[in-house]
């Protein structure tokens, strides 16, 4: 009989530990992409307003005889039409950092689109925000003894906004969990 009890007691503990719906709800997600303030678009305008001045001037140049500057005023357009391919090119890093379930993610794609993905256990992330001597910052994800810099390709602003926010999930998640806990009452 005392067996029976004790095989009803682990039955209820393990059944009150499944998995809800509640739980499995996504409680915050962000993508992080860095800023680019020129639109493609406008990237092209500008390259071509650029050339055309350019041409404009250098034809002024060849017509006194000076022929030899129509090549820096082309290399002065390619080498600004180079800054800004890399420079959307970096563009396509992101960071997207998740809390569903019972996971705390961020999954990191470089500039050349290699993906890497960090899992660490809700209860123990701590959001710490390492403020500067200047106006910059630095958002880390510690748990564990392990930390992760998140967010290092946007604002400084942008980055303790984002702490405040990563903070109030974890608070909601915590909470969610606890109200959702059965009361255990004494067998």
């Amino acid at each position: 009989m005392a067996a029976a009890l004790r095989i009803a007691r682990r039955r209820l503990m393990f059944s009150s530990m499944a998995v809800t719906p509640k739980q499995l709800e996504t409680f915050f997600e962000r993508v992080l992409l860095p800023h680019r303030s020129l639109p493609r678009r406008s990237f092209h305008l500008l390259i071509g307003l650029l050339g055309l001045i350019s041409l404009g001037v250098g034809i002024g140049f060849v017509s006194i005889g000076a022929w030899p500057v129509v090549g820096f005023f082309g290399l002065d357009v390619a080498l600004v039409y180079l800054a800004f391919r890399l420079s959307y090119r970096s563009a396509r890093q992101s960071e997207t950092i998740r809390l569903a379930g019972d996971v705390f993610s961020v999954e990191r794609v470089s500039v050349r689109g290699e993906r890497r993905l960090w899992r660490f256990q809700p209860f123990w992330v701590r959001v710490i925000l390492e403020e500067q001597s200047d106006t910059s910052n630095r958002l880390l994800i510690a748990s564990h003894g392990r930390t992760l810099a998140i967010g290092d390709f946007v604002a400084p602003a942008i980055r303790r906004e984002l702490a405040a926010t990563i903070r109030a999930a974890l608070a909601r998640w915590r909470n969610s969990l606890n109200s959702a806990a059965p009361e255990r009452s004494s067998l």
